[in-house]
């Protein structure tokens, strides 16, 4: 049965392909984490009023990346902060991998001062890149919406 005018199938993806970039690795993880924030608003109008340490660790830049954004998003997620400043204090090497020393700056969300754009599910390892050439650092990930 064919219901012309009522509705029809647009093309619809569940997710958002991020390039970030930076003229260093720490440059461009800063850069991936203000991507994600803006995905989910207009960082423009967040106001960097309160300072969130962040420090984790993974076994490679992958997992550093992954992990990174996830705490970020756990952040916005428990409470309820979203960012527009970030300052990666070091990128270091350990015996089990990586660590991220990092600062973000940012604010409680409010609907009235923060538009609403799409919620991030989830930071994912699909297509994920990390391309390193002389003075430029780009990272490709997927966020699933």
């Amino acid at each position: 049965m064919h219901k012309t005018g009522k509705f029809e199938f647009l093309e619809h993806t569940a997710d958002v392909y991020v390039a970030a970039y930076g003229k260093t690795l720490e440059e461009a993880f800063e850069n991936a984490a203000l991507a994600m924030f803006e995905v989910m608003t207009d960082t423009d109008k967040v106001s960097a009023s309160v300072e969130n340490n962040v420090e984790v660790e993974a076994e490679d830049e992958f997992a550093l990346l992954y992990t990174w954004l996830e705490a970020l998003l756990v952040n916005f997620e428990t409470k309820n902060m979203v960012y527009s400043q970030f300052q990666i204090a070091s990128i270091e090497e350990t015996e089990e991998g990586f660590r991220i020393k990092a600062a973000a700056w940012g604010e409680k969300f409010n609907a009235e001062k923060h538009m609403q754009r799409v919620g991030v599910k989830a930071i994912t390892y699909h297509r994920m890149e990390i391309l390193k050439e002389y003075n430029k650092v780009t990272l490709e990930f997927i966020l699933d919406i």
